[in-house]
Formats: structure tokens, sequence, C-alpha cells
């Protein structure tokens, strides 16, 4: 827009922030006649310099991937999309289960904003996202500082303007794949009930299936530029690992330490991600009082104003998160001089599991022979577990496979049936879990170690470098 030509009044003639801009309305300047004649306008008209843009983040102020690797998954979905018959994808977003709920549509689009993000995907056109409140889009969006894969990012006015923009396009009457959330844990894709009957009624001409199991099928093997942006992440868990130790003081509140471990990866460029399953608690303590020092808990049950004691155990099952990825790692720290024997040799058979597992991380070994090899000093130790497997990780923790559990027992998708000959590849990414106890000693009290793994020719790469020592916590 030149400065002698202001768009009129509720028009949609402005670059959405990207190019010259004087006069600011808002709305896309490629909205279609049914989506222009939608009646809530963003907010008032408002002049902006001519030719001002966005400013743009450096990329060593914050990760992104190359557009190379975006045409990639492009590539990979439309085909998916072809072979299904779907002509176009709605994908809904949201910030549940620790904000996993975006990862398909973060997969895609490069977004990865909170805030009602949603997003269409077409077979031969770009897709465009809808995200945000209006006061939060002044002067612009701000996803146009931090990514270049979609540029046509707009301020979400319900689910009337996206079937308004689908019947612009011709597709209100097609078959259309909707995408939402699903992991082990979740396997049946999870929607919004509000939102999914929202679009069976601005869309009752459509055919609506459900198209995650595709987004979960690419995110399982991946790329180099993936697995870049997790390396950076095992390299923040390996810190957040020293700070655990450092601060195990005695005197310290267990709500410092867990404080000291978030802000070591915020500080350190990891996203802000609250996944730290914690625990402590002394090893020595009343025959007839249990503590939890299995496996860690989440919020709101830690971190406690407790403070830590000579004698005490600390377990964490924490994740960091850079570029959107999740690095998994676990650590055990004893508050003293010296490991308890029985403690040490829990610890000793822990990272025999470790060592097992990586040397099996191999393209072509199966799960069950990873899973026999990774199980096997715990066994021959008579030492029992409440989880001894791996599980994917990437965007979503935990992906496709996974196996934590013994088989008929736990989750049915994480307990290994069915998936046993399955070849692991090139590429693939698993978190370690290895929480063991000794029964014979104490049935409350045991270790947990892990690393991030990446399956490799000749064994797996370890992301986070985790200490093969138990941590010792430091004096008051």
């Amino acid at each position: 827009m030149t400065t002698n030509s202001i768009a009129p009044a509720g028009s949609a003639a402005e670059p959405d922030g990207i190019g010259d801009v004087q006069m600011r309305t808002g709305l896309s300047p490629k909205l279609g006649p049914a989506a222009v004649q939608i009646p809530v306008r963003p907010y008032p008209e408002h002049l902006l310099p001519a030719g001002a843009r966005p400013h743009v983040v450096a990329p060593e102020h914050f990760p992104r991937l190359s557009l190379a690797e975006r045409n990639r998954r492009w590539d990979g979905l439309r085909k998916r999309m072809i072979f299904a018959g779907v002509d176009c994808l709605v994908l809904l977003g949201t910030d549940m289960y620790w904000d996993m709920g975006l990862a398909n549509l973060r997969y895609v689009t490069g977004v990865g904003a909170k805030m009602g993000t949603k997003a269409l995907f077409f077979l031969d056109e770009d897709p465009v996202v809808y995200n945000t409140v209006p006061h939060m889009s002044r002067p612009f969006h701000a996803q146009h500082s931090l990514q270049d894969w979609t540029r046509d990012i707009r301020i979400f006015r319900g689910f009337p303007e996206i079937a308004a923009e689908l019947r612009d396009r011709g597709l209100d009457r097609s078959r259309i794949g909707i995408v939402g959330f699903s992991s082990t844990i979740l396997p049946a894709s999870v929607f919004v009930d509000a939102e999914l009957q929202a679009l069976k009624t601005v869309l009752p001409g459509a055919r609506l299936v459900d198209f995650g199991h595709a987004l979960e099928e690419m995110r399982m093997v991946k790329s180099e530029e993936e697995i870049g942006l997790m390396r950076r992440g095992g390299e923040i868990a390996r810190k957040v690992i020293d700070v655990m130790v450092e601060s195990a003081r005695p005197g310290v509140p267990e709500a410092e330490l867990y404080a000291d471990m978030i802000r070591a990866q915020i500080a350190d460029g990891a996203e802000p991600n609250i996944f730290n399953l914690l625990a402590s608690g002394p090893v020595e303590h009343p025959d007839t009082e249990l503590w939890h020092l299995l496996h860690g808990s989440d919020q709101p049950a830690a971190p406690t104003m407790r403070p830590l004691a000579e004698g005490d155990n600390i377990i964490s099952e924490f994740h960091t998160k850079y570029g959107g990825y999740l690095v998994h790692a676990e650590y055990t720290v004893h508050v003293g001089r010296r490991v308890p024997d029985r403690l040490q040799r829990i610890w000793d058979v822990a990272v025999e599991c470790l060592d097992a597992s990586r040397q099996m991380m191999r393209p072509g070994v199966t799960v069950r022979e990873l899973l026999e090899a990774l199980r096997r000093p715990a066994a021959k130790a008579g030492l029992d577990w409440v989880e001894l497997g791996f599980h994917a990780m990437g965007l979503v923790s935990p992906e496709f496979p996974t196996v934590v559990y013994e088989k008929g027992f736990g989750i049915s998708t994480a307990d290994g049936s069915r998936i046993g000959d399955l070849e692991l590849q090139e590429g693939m990414t698993f978190g370690n879990n290895i929480d063991l106890f000794d029964p014979s000693w104490k049935p409350d009290v045991g270790c947990v170690l892990s690393d991030c793994m990446v399956v490799r020719e000749g064994g797996a790469e370890l992301l986070v470098g985790t200490p093969r020592t138990v941590g010792l916590g430091g004096s008051s």
C-alpha cells in the first residue's frame, strides 16, 4: 500500500504487518468475499509509517528451522493427504498437557504460539494460521518476528471465519482432515468438543476425518535439523543437572532447588516449560512411614517448602524444551558426603541398564530386543522397577514407540503389546526410563536415571551426557 492509497474502513487491503503499510486494520489482504463479510473487526484503523516491517529476531537469539526443512514436511504431508483423499486440513491447537497440544500445528506451520492457535493447510496453497487476540497483535503479529515458514497469520475471529475461508476456496463441502493432539498416554485424538461441534455446525456439507495419525507417523523419525535442536536442548539439560546438585544443600527448601532448575533452563535459552517431576525425602525413616521416592511427582505435590536435610534423596524427571523440541533427563542426588551402600548398588545397576540401551539403539534392532537387553541387568540383580524402558521424544512426550511397563500392566499403549517386532530407524529419539528399587531393602526409595538418545549406527548418540555417578549435594 502506498502513502496515497489508504484502505477504506473495514477493507482487507493491508499486508497484515508485511510490506508497505500505512493504514492498519488487522485484517488480511487475502480475505475472500465470504470471509470479508465476517462482521467482527479486530481493532480501529490506525496509521503506521509507510514501508514499516516487523523486526526479525536474530537466529542466535531464537532458534528456527530452515525453509528446506519446512518444504520437506509440507511435501510429505501433501503426499499423505493425496493418498488419503483429503482435500485440506484443519489443525486445532491447544495448550493441553504442557503445551503438547500444539505439537502437530507447530510441526506444520512453525508457529508455536499458545493462545487459541488454529491453522488451515492446503494441497496447493500456503497455509493460514489463526491465533491470539487483537490487543496482542498490534502493531503486528509477534510470530512474524520469530519464523518465516508461515506468512499469512490472522487474528482468530471464530470458526465462522474458518468456514468462510474454506467456502471462498471451494472446500466447504470437501473431505477435510482434522488434526488435534494425541500421544502414547493419550492414544485417541483429543479435541475440544465445543470446537469440533462448532466446525460441524459451520461446515455441514463437509466430511470431517481424523488425520492426526499422519502427523504422528511423520514425527517418528527426526531430521538432522530437528536433532540439532534436541542436541542443544540436551546441553541445557546437562547444565540443569549441575544446578540440581549445587542447590541440594541442607536447609534449602525443595521449592528453591526446583526454581533453580527451572531458571537454569530459561536463562540458557530453553522455552519456559515447567515439566519437572521431582521428589525429595529421607532415605532412612521409620518402616511404618512411606515416602514417595520411587518416582517424582507433578505439581502441586512438588515442590513444597520442606527444607532439604542431610541423608535426603532427590529424584527428578524433567524436560528441557528448545525450539519446541523436548529432551528428557532423569537424575538422582543424595544430600551427604557418601551414597548409602544399598542405594549405590541400585544406581550401579541403573547404569548397566543405561549402557545396554545405548548399545542396542541401532537401526534394525527390534523393540523387543532393545527392551530385553535394557531390562536384563535389573532382572539379574533382583531389582524391581516402576518404569524400565524408553519413550520416544520430540515435540511431544511420549511419542511412538514407547514401552515403560511390564506387558499386561499399566497403559496398554506403553507395555510393548503388538510392537515387539518393530525395528528402530536411524534418527528416532528416545528418553530412557530407568526407575529402580530394591524391595528387599526399601519399598519406597530408589534411583532414577536417564539420557536422551538418538538411534545411530554403532549405538546411540547421547544428547545429555548424564553423569554416571549419583550427585552428592553440598554443605549448608
